[in-house]
């Protein structure tokens, strides 16, 4: 994703690949925020924003974008009303889910929420074939953790534990759920 230009004045529609979105806490740990692939719009709070950024995006793999400059999208929507509602749909949705996700954190175990992830991966970006679902994963079970909020060894054990159990099956950038109906179980009424 190169581009030359100060890139606060752009925002990106991921076309291929995926990207993370990440942020650097006080002690220097990386903690990834979200995942962004095919079609979602990424940078997009940047027009919007001055001085010191609350977080930054990484490509995991190839990514091909449109780079679109933010004044130009501001004034598409300006002149597209739908195009204007159903973006700030979209917006609203995810503050929604990052609230949502702080205020179940406490309440809930690392496996429920990597459950709850591997879920919204599944809807958002999953391919049924017959009773399974693939979602690709391009992300480390480091990277897992981070985003579910638990650390590694839980996801692993969570993992294997599912393995185990003929919930999911694990391969190299990939995760195959196998029973959907467990992991909602798992994940709880939060997911």
């Amino acid at each position: 994703m190169c581009h030359e230009g100060d890139p606060a004045t752009h925002l990106y529609v991921l076309v291929t690949g995926w990207v993370k979105i990440l942020s650097v806490t006080a002690d220097g740990q990386e903690r990834v925020l979200a995942l962004r692939g095919n079609g979602d719009v990424v940078g997009e709070l940047s027009g919007e924003m001055t001085g010191h950024r609350t977080a930054t995006l990484q490509a995991i793999d190839p990514v091909h974008a449109l780079i679109v400059g933010y004044e130009r999208f501001t004034s598409f929507l300006e002149a597209n009303p739908g195009a204007a509602r159903a973006y700030r749909h979209v917006m609203t949705q995810r503050w929604g889910d990052a609230a949502g996700l702080l205020r179940r954190h406490p309440l809930t175990s690392g496996a429920q929420r990597l459950a709850a992830l591997l879920l919204e991966l599944a809807g958002r970006h999953g391919t049924a074939t017959g009773d399974t679902i693939d979602v690709a994963m391009p992300l480390s079970q480091e990277e897992l953790a981070s985003l579910a909020g638990t650390s590694r060894a839980t996801v692993a054990r969570a993992f294997k534990n599912w393995r185990d159990r003929g919930f999911v099956r694990t391969g190299q950038k990939h995760i195959i759920i196998i029973d959907l109906g467990a992991l909602r179980k798992i994940a709880g009424p939060q997911a």
